[in-house]
């Protein structure tokens, strides 16, 4: 399903008495126009249907599945967290346990809540800075022999900021212990096409993938795809679960949007990556010479994401998120407490960068030397009840500091990165009410499930 059929429908004479409401009418009102209403349709002759897929939709996805180099691409149009929780449902059974790296975003704990399920948290490396590194693989292995009854290991790789973890030998160890590999690869649906950027979970050994086409690639926000990679998953499970959690109708400017990017990579994908690989070489060459402000680097790490520490200046990476924004025209991604990252992608030009490291220059120029700050990732709290038994239980609001030694009964996150730095049923301690201390004072905004944060915690009775 191209543009071009799409196109047909502005000459097409029939009446269209099906929805939507606006009957592709783009002069009903002007926002219409400007927004695209003329390719607006649902499930009409001739445009397949997404979740029984045998025409035009089939042969897209089935294109996407041979770019990646999946068994089966499944396309997503409520971003990677619907396609997260279908995952979920369909390779673990409700009421079990899963292995989970705890960096993971919050849409995999909304799956481990409506699954009823119990984690096994394996901890992410600490690099500093608050940055969360890769899953150790040996943690897996230790996490899956402690708990022979985990079906599954769910992981994030890239992390928000570029971070990633061995797929490779997660995978063989998963596999070793018969149990699946889930990666929420969000972050890195342009991996696995070479050109300098890391391989694809597709490729090693993960049994399922979710990737956010529209956070890195040419494609509208909401866009996103499921990789089936391995018969150890049940395709039939699968489609039953991407049922349950995607709409009954899907926009088809989304659907058109993810057959557009798969049809662009394609017929330009190398010439698309190898000038966003050149524009990112100046640039890291051009921010070489930055003396108080530093760019982040790991083994392994996505380049496209750019990380800017400031923990050897007296900026937090909200003060430089600010300073970006208001004197330079530059909108980051995120900022935490010690760094902010800009995310790039084959849209940006060597113009769009040179504008970044220009201003980061500057901004280096004047930034005020201070002595490095050490910023740790906080302890494990302790689990006192899985998330589903104490999410929402009966409870009530607490101030941080009179919160202490209780159980959490919500989620407490910053967004993004969307990672929960407290799970309901966790013992809210004193790493955790220093951590949200750190955050109040970079500017950090803090979330939580019934919105009250960071004034107030709601904990069980």
């Amino acid at each position: 399903m191209d543009e071009s059929l799409l196109r047909k429908l502005q000459s097409n004479t029939a009446t269209p008495m099906h929805m939507p409401g606006h009957k592709r009418n783009v002069a009903l009102a002007p926002y219409l126009r400007d927004l695209g209403a003329a390719w607006d349709i649902t499930e009409i002759d001739g445009f397949d249907n997404l979740h029984d897929a045998r025409g035009i939709l089939r042969d897209s996805m089935d294109r996407a599945a041979a770019l990646w180099g999946s068994r089966w691409a499944f396309y997503l149009v409520n971003g990677s967290s619907g396609g997260i929780l279908a995952a979920v449902r369909a390779c673990v059974k409700p009421g079990g346990t899963v292995i989970v790296g705890r960096n993971c975003h919050v849409s995999v704990y909304n799956a481990l809540v409506l699954n009823a399920l119990t984690p096994v948290y394996v901890l992410p490396g600490d690099p500093g800075h608050g940055i969360c590194g890769p899953i150790d693989p040996r943690d897996v292995e230790q996490a899956l022999e402690n708990h022979p009854e985990a079906e599954a290991v769910i992981l994030t790789s890239p992390t928000y900021d570029g971070v990633c973890s061995d797929v490779k030998a997660i995978a063989d160890v998963t596999h070793r212990h018969g149990r699946v590999l889930i990666v929420d690869q969000a972050h890195g649906a342009h991996f696995g096409f070479g050109h300098g950027f890391p391989d694809s979970a597709v490729h090693q050994g993960a049994d399922v993938v979710i990737q956010s086409v529209h956070k890195t690639l040419p494609s509208l926000t909401q866009t996103a795809m499921l990789h089936l990679c391995s018969e150890r998953v049940s395709e039939t499970a699968l489609r039953r679960a991407l049922a349950m959690f995607q709409t009954t109708s899907p926009s088809y400017l989304l659907l058109a949007s993810l057959d557009g990017c798969v049809g662009l990579l394609e017929r330009e994908g190398d010439d698309l990556f190898t000038r966003w690989q050149q524009a990112l070489d100046k640039f890291y060459n051009r921010c070489a010479g930055l003396r108080r402000l530093k760019l982040f680097d790991c083994s392994g790490r996505d380049r496209s994401k750019i990380v800017v520490l400031t923990d050897r200046t007296t900026l937090t990476g909200s003060d430089l998120a600010e300073l970006l924004r208001r004197q330079y025209g530059i909108e980051p991604e995120m900022a935490s407490v010690a760094y902010a990252t800009a995310m790039t992608g084959p849209g940006d030009t060597e113009e769009t960068l040179d504008a970044l490291a220009d201003a980061l220059a500057a901004i280096d120029e004047t930034a005020e030397a201070a002595e490095v700050r050490t910023l740790t990732a906080p302890s494990l709290p302790r689990m006192a009840l899985a998330p589903h038994q104490a999410e929402l239980s009966d409870g009530e609001h607490l101030s941080p500091e009179g919160s202490a030694g209780r159980i959490s009964g919500e989620f407490l996150w910053a967004y993004p990165p969307g990672v929960p730095l407290l799970v309901p049923g966790e013992v809210i301690d004193k790493a955790i009410l220093d951590t949200m201390a750190d955050y109040a004072r970079g500017g950090i905004e803090l979330r939580s499930t019934t919105g009250l944060a960071p004034e107030k915690i709601f904990v069980r009775k």
